[in-house]
């Protein structure tokens, strides 16, 4: 997605024939992963950071299934067996 938004703007932004890419900074600091995680651990932290994000809003517009590329019936079955809980 990112890569998608900085190639777009070079569009717009470069004259000429060539494209030109300035600024590959990336808008917001990537987040470190500790090489010691599981593949679960890391996509529950990614998937509750996405949730937090919505205001724990799962599907529909601005919905973290759609950030997240699945459908909302997806995202709550993951959501049930990494064992996430909506906070009360």
């Amino acid at each position: 997605r990112e890569l998608k938004n900085v190639i777009e703007r070079a569009m717009i932004i470069s004259s000429g024939e060539t494209l030109e890419i300035n600024n590959l900074e990336p808008s917001e600091p990537f987040e470190t992963i500790d090489t010691g995680q599981t593949l679960e651990e890391v996509s529950k932290k990614h998937i509750l950071s996405v949730l937090k994000e919505t205001g724990w809003k799962v599907s529909g517009t601005n919905g973290a299934a759609i950030i997240l590329g699945l459908k909302p019936t997806t995202l709550e079955a993951r959501m049930k067996k990494l064992g996430i809980n909506r906070p009360s």
